[in-house]
């Protein structure tokens, strides 16, 4: 009968590990809100469920390279600051992005705080500019 307890016990503490794992990846980064600060402008809070959504994809689609010390040549575009809830008792993470958008229609991202640049392709970058209010940004040459 002891031969079967520990097989036993095993078995149910591996089904408890993995059942709690699978909760926390669901609530882990949930972005809540978006703040936007444009280069001269007032800052645009974004907390409309929708608008998130199409946020997140958008900023879901960006190609980092991580351990980049990168400078530009100009002041940012935007500043965006991320809202992530990772757990429902804890405080919200704030994930801060200095965004360049590029003449050819992509747009460049540093995270400071993680030493990394982003890039994200025109399509995005459209539907980015669209739901940050951004559509009256001038384009560099």
């Amino acid at each position: 009968m002891k031969k079967w307890l520990l097989p036993l016990a095993s078995i149910f503490v591996f089904i408890l590990m993995g059942c709690s794992g699978n909760e926390k990846e669901e609530e882990v980064g949930k972005l809540t809100r978006v703040d936007v600060f444009k280069m001269n402008e007032e800052e645009v809070i974004i907390a409309d469920q929708e608008t998130i959504d199409v946020l997140n994809k958008a900023f879901e689609q960006i190609e980092w390279e991580q351990n980049v010390k990168a400078e530009m040549s100009r002041k940012e575009d935007v500043k965006v600051v991320l809202f992530m809830e990772v757990d429902k008792n804890m405080p919200e993470s704030l994930v801060e992005y200095f965004i360049w958008f590029e003449g050819n229609g992509t747009a460049t991202f540093i995270n400071r705080n993680e030493n990394s640049l982003g890039k994200l392709g025109d399509e995005s970058t459209s539907v980015l500019k669209s739901n940050l209010t951004l559509s009256k940004i001038k384009q560099p040459n």
